[in-house]
């Protein structure tokens, strides 16, 4: 009898063995540890922006005189002393464009070395770009080319720069800027281009007739005519301007 009792507790023993054994094979296994990700490298960790430098009144209006005198030691001081490049007088001028109406080309570099902007406007809608179509100078032209202006941006009369410099017959301003890529036929805001200012408000003479078979060569088109319905051609004959006319014909 104590056999058999003993015998049957084994096997219950052996059963239950039996069954965690099983129970435990049939259990999910423990997920493995997934290891940190490393901190990103420090290029690539979000940069705080710099602090912006305070204003400097003193040192900006230092700036403005500088670039009227053309003085470019005083222009560098400045600067370095913490003068916003884009700082404006009374009239809404900045340095540059200061710097431009007075044709100081070494202050104007370095300026445009600064960042200073091109096609900054002033109330009359002036910029540094825009007048060099009044002076005429080429090396203020080229000084500001690194600075890539806008030669589509338009004055007061709603010129571009060449439109100005046809009225002035400034010949190797024009023989530069026709290089630029400005557009040659830009309309204006009284309906003339570089050439019709050139035959309309020129005098005839031999700059102007220079000015005129530039502006023909670059591609200029003779056949727009203004609000008055008169091409360029018809502005030379009424004017009596013989040579600019047959530089017109030859070219219709």
């Amino acid at each position: 009898m104590r056999t058999a009792q003993t015998g049957a507790i084994s096997r219950r023993v052996a059963v239950g063995v039996f069954a965690a054994i099983a129970l435990a094979a049939c259990a999910p296994a423990e997920p493995p540890a997934v290891p940190a990700a490393p901190p990103a490298p420090a290029e690539q960790q979000q940069q705080q922006p710099a602090p912006e430098r305070a204003p400097n009144p003193a040192a900006d209006q230092q700036l403005l005189r500088a670039a009227d005198d053309g003085d470019l030691d005083q222009v560098r001081a400045a600067l370095a002393t913490g003068a916003n490049v884009e700082s404006r007088d009374d009239h809404q001028r900045t340095p540059l464009l200061l710097a431009a109406l007075a044709d100081h080309v070494d202050v104007a570099r370095e300026l445009v070395k600064a960042g200073a902007d091109p096609d900054a406007q002033d109330y009359r809608r002036d910029s540094a770009f825009l007048v060099t179509g009044v002076t005429g100078s080429v090396g203020m032209l080229e000084a500001l080319l690194p600075a890539n202006p806008d030669f589509a941006l338009t004055n007061r009369y709603g010129g571009t720069a060449l439109i100005p410099a046809g009225e002035h017959g400034h010949v190797e301003y024009v023989r530069a800027a026709v290089k630029t890529g400005i557009d040659i036929n830009h309309v204006n805001d009284p309906g003339w281009t570089a050439l019709l200012e050139t035959v309309v408000l020129g005098d005839g003479s031999e700059r102007y007739q220079e000015v005129t078979r530039l502006l023909v060569d670059a591609g200029a088109d003779v056949n727009i005519r203004d609000r008055n319905g008169l091409t360029a051609l018809q502005h030379a004959e009424r004017n009596g301007y013989p040579k600019i006319a047959e530089i017109l014909r030859s070219a219709s």
